[in-house]
């Protein structure tokens, strides 16, 4: 037991060093995992990482950005939440961690594990049948839940939320699938297809749990009844509710808080300083508004600031064989969030708390 545990703590470094800005989370699925999944430890890391860099993606203009505090505020014992932005990171880091398994499945990483080969050679439809090498899902998603499930140990109602998120998670990495096609038949007439099921990119499972989270349903719970604790009560009270929530569906407790101004005991940081864009090429229209949102509507001015940028320029081709490049020097305008003046009126500070972004 004793050279197991050394074992998790040698590997949990290693990977905290690699993958720094995520070390909590990955430190935390690494020694809660079975010992006997130990060589699946560097997927996990890898899984965690990747739904943790997805969530600063899909939440990089808004004013919660997914902060490195965001898995660990969302499990540990004081700090609790059960707000909407942490059923997203519940589902995004199982879906990571998932989504790497059964990729690295399919790549032949694991002695223990290959191609679902268990619908080859049965009609799929109208002129193919199932075959080749789908992803194993299966694997991924049995691996994962005895990592990441494992991180909640509490028997309450947010402990249920967690892991009914986590579940959705999963879900979506399945829901995203993709199904691709090999052509047979004499001479290119493609009469009948081989097809199998293979992993989306996770951006599209990440778009995908993007839509949950706006379309996350908030649970309402009797408190008196949720005071209760671990009871039959509790239990049964939590039951009720859950009898009605779908399976994809993301669920939340409490209302957001006001990401606007920091809260250094919730791990928020404020919009103070950051960064918004108002001018750029194929900007989204979400893009666009982004100092509206991170700025003007918390109270702060856009501050445009002027950077210079190096870059490669005027790069050519010699003979034989290297490219030669200048370095040229731009200047490039920069806007952030900044506190308006002591004078400026109150009135204007008009915070949308909340969901409203």
């Amino acid at each position: 037991m004793k050279r197991n545990t050394l074992l998790v703590l040698s590997i949990t470094g290693v990977y905290s060093a690699i993958l720094h800005t995520a070390a909590w989370s990955v430190n935390n699925f690494l020694m809660t995992g079975p010992k006997a999944y130990l060589t699946y430890s560097g997927s996990v890391a890898a899984g965690a990482h990747s739904g943790m860099e997805e969530c600063k993606f899909q939440f990089g203009w808004e004013r919660w950005n997914c902060p490195e505090s965001a898995l660990q505020l969302s499990t540990h014992n004081r700090l609790r939440s059960a707000t909407r932005e942490t059923s997203f990171v519940h589902a995004i880091s199982s879906a990571g961690v998932m989504y790497t398994l059964t990729r690295n499945c399919s790549l032949g990483d694991f002695e223990s594990c290959g191609c679902d080969d268990s619908r080859n050679g049965r009609v799929g439809g109208r002129g193919w049948v199932w075959g080749g090498c789908s992803d194993n899902v299966e694997f991924g998603e049995k691996v994962s839940k005895l990592f990441v499930d494992a991180l909640e140990t509490g028997h309450d109602t947010r402990a249920l939320i967690n892991l009914h998120n986590n579940e959705v998670g999963r879900l979506a990495v399945k829901d995203t699938m993709k199904r691709a096609c090999k052509c047979h038949g004499v001479s290119g007439s493609c009469s009948i297809q081989t097809c199998w099921l293979q992993l989306a990119e996770f951006r599209e499972v990440g778009n995908y749990l993007k839509i949950k989270y706006d379309q996350a349903h908030k649970l309402e719970m009797d408190k008196r009844r949720m005071r209760a604790g671990n009871s039959a009560d509790s239990r049964g009270a939590t039951a009720e509710t859950f009898h009605h929530i779908h399976a994809t569906e993301l669920v939340f407790l409490e209302d957001s808080p006001d990401y606007c101004t920091r809260n250094a005991s919730l791990g928020h940081h404020g919009t103070e300083g950051r960064e918004c864009l108002q001018t750029g090429k194929n900007l989204s229209q979400w893009e666009k508004r982004s100092c509206r949102r991170l700025c003007t509507e918390c109270g702060l001015r856009v501050e445009e600031r002027r950077t210079e940028v190096v870059a490669s320029c005027n790069c050519k081709f010699h003979w034989c064989c290297t490219v030669r490049c200048e370095q040229c020097r731009t200047l490039v305008a920069k806007h952030f969030c900044s506190r308006r003046d002591s004078a400026a009126p109150n009135h204007i500070r008009q915070r949308n708390r909340g969901h409203r972004r």
